[in-house]
């Protein structure tokens, strides 16, 4: 059951310092310029939380951007022998995820757990810790109340932290994995008394009706119009899935000389014109506009047809990097209004 407690600001610097001694990893979120990117830190001096949303997304802890599922060597006649070391990725930290972040590991946990469990995206979940921090503002890009979140949403964190006034955190404690990091210092938690952290939180107006959407979407499947329309300035970048919380897309190549090699999983994504590209040539995708459209209909239709959840959590990102400014919320608005008039 959740615990809610109250630690001071100026505590976790404190509780940073126990869990690096207790051996963990912690990434979060760290300047660099005007934005901020998740990366390893060594010190809370280098955490960065005053941002509406970082750039990157913490998706890298569990679903790195490239990763050696296995190595190999060639012996005599042709034989090959595997590189059979346990996998064992690092007991890791996420801290200052945003609470659209923490929930996306639902939607990964969903693709990397559907027919055949992935040992290494689960190993990495199982040793992750997620404390995220409540949005206590937002800009026009964000649309977490749209699509099932919100701005102090626990779904997905372990501990979940809300700016309660000048000097002090309300903490949710929410799993055992939670439990864990208060037992590191239990004595820089306090009772929260009557505090709340509604009146803290930032106020993100919902942009679309998404139940009505998920069923006014398909019925535009076949209209090329304002696919093309919509996909006219797309540049197939794939800016939008490298940034994303909960894409899963990747590719499997083997890079090898004469003796040996690496099998490497890596990102891709579904708007590169390759994605689709058969041996023979053909390219069932073959222009930009269907290829804009398997976007918005596998985050919008097809994930909650086989998962039961959207492939999207509303955090705004993509629409934030995208170099030619495309927004999604104004593409889903005019695409339901597309579907209601049929």
């Amino acid at each position: 059951m959740a615990e809610t407690r109250l630690i001071r600001k100026d505590a976790l610097t404190k509780l940073f310092e126990k869990t690096r001694q207790s051996g963990r990893r912690i990434l979060a979120p760290k300047a660099k310029g005007e934005q901020a990117f998740f990366e390893e830190v060594t010190s809370f001096g280098e955490v960065c939380l005053d941002h509406v949303q970082t750039r990157s997304s913490a998706k890298e802890a569990v679903f790195p951007k490239c990763e050696a599922l296995l190595r190999y060597k060639f012996g005599d006649k042709g034989a090959v022998s595997y590189d059979e070391k346990p996998f064992e990725p690092p007991v890791t930290v996420v801290f200052g995820t945003r609470p659209c972040d923490a929930r996306s590991l639902a939607a990964l946990r969903a693709v990397f757990n559907w027919d055949t469990p992935d040992k290494f995206y689960l190993e990495r979940e199982a040793r992750t810790t997620i404390i995220s921090v409540s949005c206590t503002k937002a800009d026009s890009d964000c649309f977490c109340t749209s699509v099932g979140g919100g701005p102090g949403d626990t779904a997905g964190s372990d501990i979940l932290l809300t700016p309660v006034s000048d000097k002090e955190y309300l903490a949710e404690i929410l799993t055992e994995k939670g439990q864990a990091i208060v037992a590191l210092a239990p004595e820089l938690f306090a009772t929260a008394g009557g505090a709340q952290k509604e009146p803290h939180l930032a106020k993100v107006a919902v942009q679309f009706d998404v139940n009505e959407l998920a069923k006014t979407i398909p019925v535009t499947f076949n209209d090329e119009k304002v696919w093309q329309e919509q996909s006219l300035a797309c540049l197939g970048c794939g800016t939008c899935a490298y940034v994303c919380p909960t894409c899963a897309c990747f590719d499997i190549q083997d890079e090898a000389n004469r003796q040996g090699g690496v099998r490497l999983r890596c990102w891709d994504s579904c708007g590169f014109s390759l994605f689709t590209l058969h041996t023979s040539g053909h390219n069932p995708r073959h222009v930009q506009s269907q290829r804009w459209r398997q976007r918005v209909m596998h985050k919008f239709s097809y994930y909650l047809e086989r998962q039961g959840m959207l492939g999207c959590v509303g955090c705004g990102r993509c629409s934030r990097a995208c170099p030619v400014d495309m927004n999604l919320v104004e593409h889903l608005k005019e695409l339901a209004l597309h579907g209601r008039n049929g």
